[in-house]
């Protein structure tokens, strides 16, 4: 095991980490920005190091500085968290070429994945559901428009780079095709320098499914079963669940199963999501596969029991997992409300500022993550969540009833935050029957200013 890491990154998943290490007896030095310098967390690392501005890219963004940190500090690994430079497959080569161990993928496995187009010709190799579309980057009006007529309207235009909806376009007929072909290359070289796009049937009210995955570097790879992540606005999740409260075993283990013939194939060590999309037939296809931790992954944690952070450092050190995938038992139902720093009544308008109050829920089966206190100000630079609420149950209805009691209980003042919406979503009779799809928030909770 590593005797000393860095933490490349800031907010409640650098204090995840840093807590997992503690308890796995190791130092950690964690990099910041001046915009966080007066986060808590910073006080828990055995050393702190200041590494530039508020911006993102003088600051968690910028590689020779972090790795002029780790070298100062003289640190076995980093850990990069989620975000910034967690899925880089050059900062994961730049770490390792430095003899620095990167807590993540390889830098191989890294690019084969994180391409879209890539990733779908290593599911095709692993016989995994495919949407129909085309097998490869568009490069012609012409082309998608003959795909488009092929497989039937409404089609989705997306970026081979993307994430987080940027590069993509839904195109209900062929006009539509035309005009927003180059807007979502235009899109997609600005947001990723890769204007690569490929076309797909769009499903009309999907559901979001996605596998957790765990190996290690000895070719073992296993589930930790499946969250419904289908709470999303503009394709940023807001609720995620485990388990998916609409499918069958059988359609589950199905489901588990091809996400594990993916990774295997494609060499996939470290922790890892595999995420599909479910049509309104409760059939899978694949969508795309996250090649980090996630934000979400705590819902896993709950239902399995095991902590994925501390596999992570483990398998990065070279140990073989010793789970068997028979051994993991998906146990009672968990529940994740993102809680963050936006105002719903203003279109999700950002609310930085002080938390002048801040009264943390508690009581059996509440689990909260946040770096967030009473006092601490909420810095503009950065994304907005500043909290993760999670109940653990043995039944959905008592997860729903302890989420809306311990939502009640999250007191955040001044700022405005999403606890209301939660509060009115774990209330609605949809979401209490899961009849709700990936654009049912945006249908039914719009801004009233």
């Amino acid at each position: 095991m590593f005797q000393r890491i860095l933490i490349a990154n800031r907010g409640e998943i650098a204090l995840r980490i840093l807590r997992a290490c503690k308890e796995l007896g190791i130092e950690t030095v964690i990099v910041y920005s001046e915009a966080d310098k007066d986060a808590g967390y910073l006080r828990l690392a055995d050393r702190a190091i200041c590494i530039g501005p508020g911006p993102a890219a003088e600051s968690y963004l910028n590689i020779p500085r972090i790795i002029s940190a780790a070298e100062v500090a003289d640190v076995q690994a980093i850990h990069p968290g989620y975000g910034f430079l967690a899925e880089n497959a050059h900062f994961a080569d730049v770490c390792r070429d430095c003899k620095i161990e990167f807590i993540g993928p390889s830098a191989d496995a890294m690019r084969s994945l994180g391409s879209k187009l890539a990733s779908k010709a290593l599911a095709k190799k692993s016989k995994v559901s495919l949407t129909p579309g085309s097998d490869g980057a568009i490069t012609t009006e012409e082309e998608a428009i003959s795909i488009a007529r092929k497989i039937g309207y409404p089609v989705i235009i997306k970026a081979s780079a993307g994430g987080g909806g940027r590069g993509m376009r839904v195109a209900h007929n062929e006009v539509t095709l035309r005009s927003s072909l180059k807007a979502a290359q235009s899109e997609a070289q600005a947001a990723f320098k890769d204007g690569t796009i490929f076309l797909e049937k769009y499903h009309e009210e999907p559901r979001h499914v996605e596998v957790q995955i765990l190996g290690d570097k000895h070719g073992n790879v296993i589930h930790l079963w499946e969250r419904d992540c289908t709470l999303q606005r503009r394709h940023q999740k807001l609720v995620e669940e485990s388990p998916c409260p609409v499918i069958d075993q059988k359609t589950r283990e199905d489901l588990c199963s091809a996400a594990v013939r993916l990774c295997k194939e494609a060499g996939y060590y470290s922790a890892g999501t595999c995420e599909f999309i479910m049509d309104k037939n409760q059939n899978f296809y694949f969508l795309e596969v996250n090649t980090r931790i996630q934000v979400e992954h705590p819902v896993s944690e709950l239902v399995t029991g095991i902590d994925l952070i501390k596999w992570q450092l483990r398998i990065a050190s070279g140990e073989t997992l010793d789970i068997q995938q028979k051994d993991v038992k998906q146990t009672g139902h968990a529940i994740e409300c993102r809680i963050n720093a936006e105002d719903p009544a203003r279109n999700f308008a950002p609310s930085p500022g002080l938390l002048e109050e801040f009264v943390a829920p508690g009581g059996p089966g509440v689990r909260l993550e946040t770096h967030a206190y009473q006092g601490y100000r909420v810095p503009p630079n950065y994304d907005s969540m500043i909290a993760k609420l999670l109940v653990h149950r043995p039944t959905r209805d008592e997860a729903l009833a302890t989420m809306r009691r311990a939502l009640e209980e999250f007191r955040i003042g001044p700022i405005k935050t999403t606890i209301p919406l939660h509060i009115q979503i774990m209330q609605n009779p949809a979401f209490r029957t899961s009849k709700v799809d990936t654009g049912w928030i945006e249908r039914t909770y719009k801004p009233t200013t």
